[in-house]
């Protein structure tokens, strides 16, 4: 540190806050401790009696806290991201569309064990608005070695970057209700429009909805009715659990050539199952959706929309934070279900 006329002071840093005080007006940092002192500064030093300022000079190998902030927030920011101007040494990274919030956990932690790095993110698989701020990056000297910042450029060498926001896709979707009793018209359905609900929320349009009994062969001719209707999306309800009378999981078994699971770490949702027909995704919807608000196809249906391809570790990772609360009122998704 060092005491330099204002004059001269263009181009370094400031060590200390500089105050302005307008009387009857306003007392506040006209410029901020790590400020980069610009041409135009000098007036309104001189003006505040700022003849002299203390500076810190870069030396080599050193980076500024705000350059060194930036180029921590190019290595989060992806796809439909974009980073703010740097304000008190950080960066703030925000959305550009509605969409689903992907973070790649595996490099966030390896960019946070780096010394001086600060990386902060919200949780993967939040849905995010445009606008919405979603991550933060910094470091906590006012200089840092540039060394720390290639490492951390290391980390994403040739990597994707830690963050992008996905777009919800409009799917088409497809639905078949199962149940001997609502396809004889013994009761009236109220599972479909609950999924159609859920479906419309996010972009998609319900194509069509068709009812089966309890019968394999009925059931799945359901199913590839809807796909020759050019469904993107398959949901069934019913019929999930292990009784001898509910046979949708083999009805889902025997047309899908992937099973992801059946069965999910989530409650509610413990009977739901995921499988893939080629691309298409097909879901077995417990009975538990039919009466619970959130169950754990609200976790996985922004993901399906996102054209997020569902994976066995996808499932089991929900163990951890999987239990629902059952408040008395639900604020999902600003709540800890599914958050890990």
């Amino acid at each position: 540190m060092r005491q330099v006329k204002a004059q001269d002071a263009v181009g370094m840093i400031l060590c200390h806050d500089v105050t302005r005080i307008v009387p009857g007006v306003s007392k506040g940092a006209a410029f901020r401790k790590g400020h980069i002192i610009e041409e135009g500064d000098v007036s309104l030093l001189l003006d505040m009696g700022k003849y002299h300022v203390f500076v810190q000079e870069l030396l080599p190998g050193e980076v500024h806290e705000e350059e060194a902030a930036q180029r921590l927030a190019d290595l989060l920011c992806g796809e439909n991201l974009s980073c703010g101007e740097p304000s008190e040494g950080k960066v703030v990274l925000s959305a550009m569309i509605d969409g689903l919030c992907m973070v790649r956990r595996d490099l966030l932690s390896a960019l946070a064990k780096l010394d001086s790095v600060v990386v902060s993110t919200i949780h993967g698989y939040s849905m995010v608005k445009a606008g919405q701020a979603v991550a933060g990056a910094k470091v906590i000297p006012l200089v840092v070695q540039e060394k720390v910042l290639m490492e951390a450029e290391q980390v994403i060498w040739e990597k994707e970057k830690v963050m992008a926001v996905l777009p919800l896709r409009p799917l088409r979707v497809g639905i078949v209700v199962t149940g001997t009793e609502v396809f004889e018209g013994r009761i009236t359905d109220a599972f479909g429009p609950i999924l159609a609900g859920k479906v419309e929320a996010l972009g998609g349009i319900v194509i069509q909805t068709l009812f089966a009994p309890d019968d394999v062969e009925k059931e799945k001719s359901c199913i590839y009715e809807l796909v020759r209707c050019g469904a993107e999306l398959i949901m069934i309800s019913g019929g999930m659990s292990v009784d001898p009378d509910d046979v949708t999981p083999l009805a889902i078994a025997k047309v899908a050539e992937e099973i992801v699971s059946y069965g999910s770490p989530v409650l509610p949702g413990a009977m739901f199952m995921t499988a893939y027909m080629g691309e298409l995704p097909i879901v077995g919807v417990p009975a538990c959706g039919m009466f619970r608000r959130i169950t754990v196809l609200d976790i996985l249906l922004p993901r399906i929309f996102a054209g997020v391809k569902i994976t066995k570790e996808d499932i089991d990772s929900l163990a951890y934070g999987g239990f629902c609360l059952n408040c008395e009122v639900c604020h999902f998704p600003l709540c800890p279900l599914g958050k890990s």
